[in-house]
């Protein structure tokens, strides 16, 4: 197998249409699309799979929050790697990676091996996830990026809200373990695209040097206060462990953000919060992504347990999403780029928020009709109508070079959301152990969790409402302040070739295939 030679300047970048360029895309959005696939295919899995293994509430949200765990504690550092060591080579890695585990994961006798092999696959989502959208944002020209990046949102969003209906399919004429096993072929497709099409490129600037401590503390931090939570639904607050683990969890983030700070080549140098539409666009993603979290954990709980309906249909009840991502994420994604990010960031989450709360709904014997599609597609509108303008504001509002780092930042804080969601839900709703199998517990739950993620999403369009702008207003905001202790050009001004001591212009592909 060859490969394609690498670009060596920006005269090479791609232009959104052609034929590399369309390679390019596919293998960005077939890797990336196994990790959004597998993070709503699990969820219509989940029934079956707590029959099968006899899990509990706890049981479940461990094997959503395993993955979720170790690809939130470790996505700042896949995007790093990438940054310094080639965006395609660590890509590369991590969907080889994704794939064994999820093997692992197809093979799991019991929970406990499910929820481990969950955590490893994790792992490599946390290297493959931010590394698509940085092989983009390095490869395209910069007035394509916009189009290719909606493009990416539009085709990814389908890939994660096609989940739950080839989940359903998958389980209801197969077996679960399916739903993993399927990654195989997947992954060996990915692979071969990226190899033969896809340029490296990697930050000239980065250090070699890896920040472990600061990994470590995140991801202790993290699973502890995750573990904390999720224990608190059995064991209650009073608890020794529970309050041990929230406690260990609070100091070990505590610990990680003071290691940011003083550490000389961290994890996440906190510098790039200088922007403040960088800062304030991961808040709307917090508000948002703990919402959506939400409402694809219960939501298929609520069809299948309350509503009776089997896997297949509960998943085709959710294909409305599909064909509105298809239909209008890259043209809104365009949009945004022409109007600013404002308004579409405002009126996304509004939309959001009046499907969910319409989701209350659903209840025993739930008509599709009348109950489903109308939540179902308000809430599809307002998740095209976010999503693309979301990813390209945020990426926007960091330097090119920083490119893998900003979307390590943005998913990790999707994911913690996420995260941090599934896990505290529960406990809001008065919900554990094996209730959510009988629908007269589970229906009232359901309600008071799908009124919170509508105030989360609320949450967000205020946020955007208030505080986000066009990425040019924020640079003529802070011209000097972004990348200071990094170098002396200012980021928003020439191209970083120009200084001598920079070397290839940030954004580059690299010549060292």
């Amino acid at each position: 197998m060859t490969t394609s030679p690498p670009a060596t300047a920006t005269g090479d970048s791609l232009a959104f249409g052609e034929p590399r360029a369309r390679w390019v895309l596919a293998a960005t959005v077939i890797g990336s699309g196994m990790a959004f696939i597998d993070a709503t295919v699990v969820n219509v899995a989940l029934p079956r799979i707590g029959e099968a293994l006899g899990a509990g509430l706890s049981g479940l949200a461990w094997t959503i929050n395993a993955y979720t765990l170790t690809l939130a504690s470790l996505i700042l550092l896949g995007g790093s790697l990438g940054d310094r060591f080639g965006r395609r080579r660590v890509y590369v890695i991590g969907v080889g990676w994704f794939a064994v585990a999820s093997v692992l994961c197809g093979l799991a006798p019991n929970v406990g091996t499910l929820i481990a092999a969950r955590a490893l696959q994790g792992i490599g989502g946390a290297l493959l996830t931010p590394g698509s959208l940085a092989i983009l944002q390095s490869s395209f020209r910069p007035q394509d990026r916009a189009r290719a990046i909606g493009a990416w949102s539009g085709l990814g969003g389908i890939a994660g809200a096609a989940g739950p209906f080839l989940g359903g399919y998958l389980v209801q004429t197969g077996s679960w373990r399916l739903i993993f096993l399927i990654n195989l072929p997947l992954a060996v497709a990915v692979i071969v695209i990226t190899l033969r099409h896809v340029p490296e490129s990697r930050d000239p600037q980065a250090s070699r040097h890896i920040d472990v401590v600061g990994a470590a503390t995140g991801a202790v931090g993290l699973g502890a206060l995750t573990y904390g939570l999720i224990a608190w639904q059995d064991k209650g607050l009073g608890s020794t462990d529970v309050l041990l683990a929230l406690l260990l969890g609070i100091v070990a983030l505590g610990a990680f953000v003071l290691r940011e700070r003083s550490a000389r080549d961290p994890m996440l140098p906190l510098d790039i919060f200088a922007s403040r539409l960088f800062t304030a666009t991961n808040l709307v993603t917090f508000a948002v992504y703990a919402a959506l979290g939400g409402v694809f954990f219960w939501l298929v709980l609520q069809l299948q347990v309350v509503a009776g309906y089997q896997p297949l249909t509960a998943g085709v009840s959710l294909l409305p999403i599909t064909l509105l991502m298809l239909l209008l994420s890259a043209r809104l994604g365009a949009l945004a780029q022409r109007i600013g990010p404002r308004l579409p960031m405002t009126l996304g989450p509004l939309l959001c928020a009046v499907g969910v709360a319409l989701m209350t709904r659903i209840g025993a014997d739930a008509s599709y009709v009348v109950d489903v599609l109308p939540p179902v597609v308000v809430f599809g509108l307002g998740l095209s109508l976010t999503v693309a303008p979301l990813t390209a504001t945020v990426l926007n509002a960091a330097p090119d070079r920083h490119a893998g780092l900003a979307s390590g930042v943005n998913n990790a804080v999707a994911r913690v959301a996420g995260l941090l969601a599934v896990a505290v839900l529960p406990l809001v709703a008065g919900l554990s152990g094996a209730a959510y199998t009988h629908p007269a517990r589970l229906d009232p739950a359901f309600d008071k969790a799908m009124w919170v993620c509508s105030g989360l999403l609320l949450l967000g369009a205020v946020l955007s409402a208030l505080f986000v702008r066009s990425p040019d207003a924020d640079r003529q905001a802070v011209p000097q302040q972004r990348d200071a202790p990094r170098h002396n050009c200012p980021v928003d001004g020439p191209p970083l070739r120009d200084c001598p001591r920079h070397g290839p212009r940030a954004g580059e592909v690299s010549s060292a295939g």
